[in-house]
This record gives structure tokens, sequence and C-alpha cells, in this order.
């Protein structure tokens, strides 16, 4: 099982965030985060980092996961050169997740991985919003094309739906919770048993 973290080069991370962090502020919070995601999902198997920008790549092989060149354009491209990636050496499954779930646990992607045990499977993990995709488990990983973009949930679902395959929702608050806006950095800060650690990433400590 291999989990696929996409990455934006950490500089153009979270530009929505600009009116409470600095640009610099946004670099360490993406490098932090990138670090703990992929030490949560080597718990589970192996982890891919897809990103066209050469110091995530050295920040992934750094905490232990693959780092891809992203060649395509758009993040759709990105998913599907990983999973050609995955398939060429025997991966059977991939988990998808997002650089941007500070509430994220291992519990979460255990649960993803294991929910019903047909095949093929997917399981589609919706944000807050209830519009975005935040966690997408497919077996085999080629199941269905990626439509991450606007109303990716439920395009998802159509997806699973048009191959023959009934969609499993995962519902959690921990994997909902993303980083789009500043109300939800604010919310995480309040909730995140790491709250103690952001103001030390935030102040150019704890990388």
């Amino acid at each position: 099982m291999f989990t696929i973290i996409p990455v934006k080069p950490f500089a153009q991370a979270k530009t929505r965030l600009a009116p409470i962090l600095a640009t610099e502020e946004r670099t360490r919070l993406s490098r932090f985060l990138l670090k703990r995601t992929i030490t949560l999902a080597r718990q589970v198997g192996e982890v891919v980092v897809i990103s066209r920008d050469n110091v995530v790549r050295r920040v992934a092989k750094s905490a232990g996961a693959w780092a891809l060149v992203e060649s395509g354009v758009g993040l759709n491209q990105a998913l599907s050169q990983a999973v050609e990636w995955v398939i060429l050496r025997g991966g059977k499954a991939i988990l998808i997740v997002p650089n941007d779930l500070p509430l994220l646990t291992v519990g979460d992607l255990r649960e993803l991985i294991n929910l019903d045990r047909t095949t093929p499977k997917m399981v589609v993990a919706p944000c807050h919003r209830r519009e975005g995709t935040n966690a997408l488990f497919l077996q085999p990983p080629n199941l269905i094309p990626f439509a991450f973009g606007p109303a990716s949930f439920s395009q998802h679902q159509r997806l699973a739906r048009a191959v023959g395959v009934q969609p499993i929702i995962y519902e959690s608050p921990t994997v909902a919770l993303d980083l789009d806006v500043p109300d939800d950095l604010i919310y995480a800060k309040t909730l995140s048993s790491l709250a103690d650690q952001w103001p030390g990433v935030l102040c150019g400590q704890g990388e």
C-alpha cells in the first residue's frame, strides 16, 4: 500500500492564508505539516511525495518518503503520474492525502484503508465544507480517473459508480479540516493537540 502526497512548492502553498501568515510563515507551516503527514503515513505503508519543487522533494526524502519529480500540469496529472509509478512497483492500493490536514491521525489512515474488505473499492473522505476530497483510497490504484477540483467529493463518487463500485464515505472531523482560509487555521490551532508546537513553527522554530 502506498500513500501519495502531492505537494506544491512551499513558498506557493496556502496563499489564502496570506492575510494572517507571511510567506516565510506559510513555508515553515507547510514544511512542518509535510513532515508530520509523512511520519503518520509511514506507519501504514510506503509513502510517495510528488512535487515539482526540489526543496519539497529533499524534505520528503529526509523524512523517509519516495520523492517523484512532477512532470505534468495540475494536480490530477501529478496524481496519475504517481499512480503509474506505484503500479510499476507492484502497488495494489493507494491512499491520497493532501499536505494540509493538521488534525490527521494514524487511526484515520488505518480506518480509511481497512473499511470494508471488498475489491475493487473506493473510500472517500470529504472536507468540512463537503465539496472537496480530503482523502481517497483506491483499490486497485487506477480504479477511476482523478477529479480533484471544484465539487471533487461528488465527482469522485460519480466516477466510482460509473465503473460499478459503490463509494464508501469516511466521515471524520480530523480528516475533514484542511487549511484553506484563515478561519481554518485558527480553528485547527484551537483544537489540535499540536497547538503548543505551532507558535514555534510560525516563529521559525520546531522544524
